[in-house]
């Protein structure tokens, strides 16, 4: 069994302006959000959206699973339809599997860039470390 968390409680309600300033997000991305099924408006103050408080958890969720390489519809898909957070271990644990070799992929980038900054061989490409490093970024 999955653990769940919900986001629903009694406190007060948003309007979207004040839901994209405090979550750092444009309107524009919230009504797109609402699209995807990510959230919900509790309903409309006049011409405005409002949405329930707990929509700032939610939305950081969304921040947490994008910076990490998640799509929206990935996201979306660990959300109940009545806003229930799914916890899928299995693809946790891929993905953070995944982030470590971009890690590791990145370090040799990174390693590769320093050298080739510092390499005091008038021509890099008669630097044998230097060879080493293209040889490794063509496999």
């Amino acid at each position: 069994m999955q653990p769940k968390v919900n986001f629903k409680s009694s406190m007060k309600e948003l309007d979207i302006a004040e839901v994209a300033q405090r979550a750092g997000v444009r309107p524009s991305t919230l009504r797109f959000y609402e699209k995807k099924g990510l959230i919900q408006p509790t309903g409309r103050h006049g011409l405005r959206r409002q949405y329930h408080v707990a929509v700032l958890q939610k939305l950081a969720l969304i921040a947490l699973g994008r910076t990490a390489g998640f799509t929206l519809d990935d996201i979306a898909a660990m959300f109940t339809a009545q806003g229930e957070m799914v916890i899928d271990r299995v693809l946790l644990s891929n993905k953070a599997s995944e982030i470590d070799r971009t890690i590791k992929r990145l370090m040799k980038v990174r390693d590769g860039l320093r050298h080739v900054a510092s390499c005091p061989a008038s021509d890099h490409l008669d630097c044998p470390e230097f060879r080493k490093i293209m040889a490794k970024a063509q496999r």
